[in-house]
């Protein structure tokens, strides 16, 4: 059963996967960033060569979530996925279903920050900045340089607004968790992951 990481892109995901991987997947508590390969992110194209080589056909890949899915689900573990993916239907296809996840821990991060981080990554105006938070649209992979992978699945992730509200309602076991809140007290955020594992690992 999966556990979503999941989060608008630059909302703080990679930040989040590194708490959660020093305190699952390390033996003394201490983040190490090798760790953080213990948690994948999905949707990619390792999770669909099995099915199709059409990446970039979102109209193969939606019907392949929940297949690709249930194909990571077959060991019956607990697994933390991070996804920048919405939480969205296409023509009947779900990108994932209750038999496949058990809980999300959303981080979310305030748009107006957010624009600042994506300028700065991206290398793009604010002005672009604000536009990618307000216009529906696919990604691929970031690369380092702050463009995008031409050649990686893309990813379907709507606009900020969307993104959130699709996450939240429509999972039942949802932990919220502010970037803010991350960098003003992240001693407290360890707590209530370490309690939402254990809740959802019971």
């Amino acid at each position: 059963m999966i556990i979503w990481l999941a989060s608008f892109p630059k909302s703080g995901n990679t930040w989040l996967r590194s708490i959660i991987s020093s305190l699952v997947y390390s033996e003394d508590g201490i983040f190490n960033f090798k760790l953080n390969k213990k948690i994948s992110q999905f949707p990619t194209k390792k999770h669909f060569e099995d099915f199709t080589k059409e990446y970039h056909n979102i109209h193969e890949n939606k019907k392949l979530w929940i297949l690709a899915q249930d194909k990571l689900n077959l060991d019956n573990k607990i697994k933390f996925l991070k996804t920048h993916h919405i939480n969205y239907t296409i023509d009947g296809y779900s990108f994932t279903n209750k038999e496949n996840t058990v809980g999300t821990i959303y981080i979310v991060r305030d748009p107006r920050n957010l624009v600042s981080s994506i300028s700065n990554h991206c290398s793009k105006s604010l002005e672009d900045s604000k536009d990618f938070l307000l216009t529906p649209k696919f990604i691929a992979g970031f690369k380092k340089d702050g463009g995008l992978e031409k050649d990686s699945l893309k990813t379907l992730i709507g606009t900020w607004s969307e993104h959130y509200k699709f996450w939240s309602n429509n999972n039942e076991n949802f932990l919220l968790i502010k970037y803010e809140d991350l960098i003003n007290n992240t001693n407290l955020d360890f707590v209530f992951v370490l309690k939402v594992f254990l809740k959802f690992t019971k």
